[in-house]
């Protein structure tokens, strides 16, 4: 069996957070949650700029996102790969004043060619001083793993982001983060309920629907693929008020065929108006790889998809909330004279990783195979308790995590996190 390879294994910044930076499983290599820091020490001065004169040199957001994406290729270099055999880039950002820079710095480093990339802005990174959590996916150079970037017709990427729309590798379509409008144009008036009525539909159902319909499905046509194919959705929206219509729509289009499917609370987005983003992996038509959906029994509220899809190699968990069937919260019951017991954090979890891990068996494989784990917290100080969660349901493990700070509240209310896995088969 091949197993989950760490690229290096720290204790992040002296704490007993067992963390791997990058992991290699298979033709995959998988680097998550990289923020503008060093592992061990902080922050660098290179980012921080020179005492009592911070403002020397290029920008601070610029030294952060040059600092990430050259430890990147430095990290994609060792295990024999580059920048240039990326496949996808998620960016979170706790303010819209990093992107520009940011981007200034990924096409300094990625040159002509950047990889379908979905960007949001959340409430926090990881380092409190940091502007930007990079992680990354890319491929191992082999003659079946050639890249072949897609350019579907009224799919466009703004010009100031650059990045491929979509892309085929292998078996797979890697679809980049999608909004309700086209290139650089505001959100689509079909997109919006007109300013004039005061009813006549919602505007999450209308960007809902022209999403899939007019961005994922001519998206994956182009690449050769179809919805049924599709193998995991990411699904970003500001405002949990407006989940129960999205879910609604969505399942219009994947009941007969779902995906994986992960949704998190999102302060705002680049477009004006936009409320709502997608990226989606999916299979080409007449792949060798065949798509399986796992089964396994979930509490009845703890997901928004099923338990689990895989195609191939990778097992891609649905978003996971911390509910029992009940309605009750792990960690909940402890209160009054013992809420300094509490420690929700933890004790959710620990439940999700019990989930998690059942769905790994249905589906042949183990929690300590996981290559990509995001963790979206209500309060970043949970990480502590969360790695330490990690740590008892499986030991000795580094994970490869990112965490990042979210809007509250949760769809789960009295819930403290999300949790998103990706695992090796």
């Amino acid at each position: 069996m091949v197993e989950v390879e760490p690229h290096s294994v720290v204790r992040l910044l002296g704490t007993d957070i067992l963390y791997t930076p990058g992991v290699r499983a298979g033709n995959w290599l998988f680097m998550t949650g990289h923020e503008a820091f060093d592992f061990e020490n902080g922050v660098p001065a290179e980012v921080a700029g020179p005492a009592n004169f911070p403002t020397y040199g290029p920008p601070r957001y610029r030294r952060e996102g040059d600092f990430i994406l050259r430890r990147c290729r430095d990290m994609l270099a060792g295990c024999g790969a580059s920048l240039a055999t990326s496949v996808r880039l998620d960016q979170y950002y706790p303010t819209h004043e990093a992107v520009d820079p940011y981007h200034l710095s990924r096409r300094a480093y990625f040159g002509d060619y950047i990889p379908p990339s979905t960007s949001v802005v959340m409430n926090r990174c990881l380092g409190e001083r940091m502007s930007m959590n990079v992680s990354l996916i890319a491929v191992l150079p082999h003659d079946d793993w050639t890249i072949e970037p897609v350019y579907p017709t009224d799919v466009e990427a703004p010009s100031w982001s650059g990045f491929v729309p979509a892309i085929t590798c292998n078996d797979f379509v890697f679809v980049a983060g999608q909004m309700a409008s086209g290139g650089d144009r505001a959100i689509d008036p079909e997109a919006r309920v007109p300013e004039f009525a005061r009813w006549g539909g919602s505007d999450i159902r209308k960007q809902t629907e022209f999403l899939i319909t007019r961005k994922l499905e001519p998206a994956l046509r182009a690449a050769g693929s179809a919805l049924p194919l599709s193998l995991k959705a990411q699904v970003y929206i500001e405002g949990i008020e407006h989940f129960p219509d999205f879910v609604d729509v969505w399942n219009r289009f994947f009941s007969q065929s779902p995906c994986a499917l992960t949704i998190v609370p999102t302060r705002t987005f680049g477009t004006v108006g936009g409320i709502i983003e997608i990226n989606l992996l999916a299979l080409r038509d007449g792949a060798r790889t065949k798509k399986e959906i796992i089964n396994a029994p979930l509490p009845a509220m703890v997901s928004y998809g099923p338990a689990a899809v895989r195609a191939g190699d990778l097992l891609l968990l649905s978003g996971l909330m911390p509910i029992e069937t009940d309605g009750s919260v792990p960690g909940q019951s402890l209160a009054g004279d013992f809420a300094a017991l509490r420690c929700r954090a933890y004790h959710q979890m620990r439940r999700l990783l019990g989930i998690a891990e059942h769905t790994c068996r249905a589906a042949g494989t183990s929690l300590t195979q996981v290559v990509r784990a995001h963790q979206f917290h209500r309060d970043i100080g949970d990480v502590p308790a969360t790695q330490r969660a990690w740590q008892v349901q499986c030991p000795g493990l580094p994970v490869p995590f990112g965490a990042v700070g979210v809007p509250a509240p949760l769809p789960v209310t009295e819930a403290d996190l999300i949790l998103d896995l990706w695992v090796h088969v």
